[in-house]
């Protein structure tokens, strides 16, 4: 899936999980968030950790929506 696809998507909805091709999976939200569309990376900023993502290796993108804590 191209990187600016995600990126346009994520920007629309506010907030998306994306599916590697690894099977991994990671939430993006709008605040944290950022895209290198020249080196075609993510860069993930979470409590833990920062992650930095392939973005060439997206291959699932879906709209998440609210829901309750289980």
């Amino acid at each position: 899936m191209r990187l600016e696809h995600v990126k346009a998507e994520l920007e629309r909805w506010g907030e998306v999980i994306v599916t590697l091709a690894s099977g991994q999976k990671f939430e993006l939200h709008l605040g944290d968030t950022q895209f290198d569309l020249q080196n075609r990376l993510i860069r993930i900023t979470a409590p833990a950790a920062q992650f930095v993502l392939d973005g060439d290796q997206i291959e699932h993108l879906e709209m998440h929506f609210s829901h309750p804590m289980s």
